[in-house]
């Protein structure tokens, strides 16, 4: 044999056994079964959901409850479609949640482009006061945003649901502004050199170098969007404008809840967001990580 594979033979072996003399700390052990405890409490419900999707009535208010089906209804899902104008309530939601996920990164991205980039009198107590309507409950602004509704005629209509949530995300814009925050101020400068104006800048350098974030920010809207229950709640009220989270609330009645039926209608709701997600995670999670590196 070889000196030099007999060299690397010692230094495995060596490793292997620094590996294997490592004692397993008790710290690690209870973190991991910590961790594990929450990831079942967290996905629970969610497996709960699928299981009671294929009972009937009498199996899901069973004591002790059943985890399995037995037997398995898989007529919930189609009747689940049929019994309420699903299709109509699917288009209302993907073309608002597409407008809606489409100005959030247009609006977003400018202003966090102004924010990080554009020095002008006054801009970081703008933002700062920009911020701090993160910390305004939304049932304070409830009201008043009805009666502006109100006022525009948009009761009832989509327009309630795409413009204030399209225009206004103050989250979006923290999160773009600390990613262009780390992009170096030199690009910009040569992009000016070569007689860029500020608009030429934003659109052909910074949003190019920002696609992580704004992956990430997007799926996040999209998430949000699509499950919003309280808006179309307070500003629809006619059953062809419903959106899926809204449409689903009309299983619950006052004297009787078809739960099969339900639980069916929300795991087929549920599976544009699972998509997604699966889609774009690892966007998600670059996103993140670049964001958080970035001063």
């Amino acid at each position: 044999m070889k000196t030099s594979d007999v060299q690397t033979k010692t230094v495995v072996d060596r490793n292997v056994s620094v590996s294997l003399g490592k004692k397993i700390r008790p710290t690690a052990i209870l973190l991991h079964i910590v961790l594990i405890i929450g990831a079942f409490l967290m996905v629970a419900p969610f497996l709960w959901t699928i299981s009671s999707s294929l009972k009937d009535m009498s199996q899901i208010f069973l004591v002790p409850p059943k985890w399995l089906p037995d037997p398995v209804t898989f007529q919930n899902y189609p009747n689940s479609l049929t019994a309420m104008p699903f299709g109509k309530a699917y288009f209302n939601s993907f073309y608002i949640t597409a407008l809606v996920v489409f100005l959030n990164i247009m609006t977003c991205s400018m202003a966090a482009y102004a924010f990080a980039k554009i020095r002008f009198r006054g801009s970081n107590v703008l933002f700062i006061l920009f911020l701090a309507t993160m910390m305004i409950p939304k049932q304070v602004t409830m009201v008043p945003l009805y009666i502006i509704m109100d006022k525009l005629g948009w009761i009832d209509t989509h327009l309630a649901l795409i413009v204030p949530a399209g225009l206004f995300n103050a989250f979006g814009v923290f999160l773009l502004r600390q990613f262009i925050k780390g992009i170096p101020n030199e690009l910009e400068e040569a992009a000016v050199i070569d007689g860029a104006n500020p608009l030429r800048i934003y659109w052909s350098v910074i949003l190019p170098l920002i696609r992580p974030a704004l992956a990430a920010f997007g799926i996040f809207s999209f998430m949000g969007i699509w499950n919003s229950f309280l808006e179309p709640l307070i500003y629809l009220s006619t059953p062809e404008n419903f959106t899926v989270p809204l449409l689903l609330n009309t299983f619950k009645g006052l004297y009787f809840t078809d739960w099969s039926l339900m639980m069916a209608g929300t795991t087929i709701s549920i599976i544009p967001v699972l998509v997604v997600y699966v889609i774009a995670q690892r966007q998600i999670i670059e996103g993140i990580a670049l964001t958080g590196s970035k001063s």
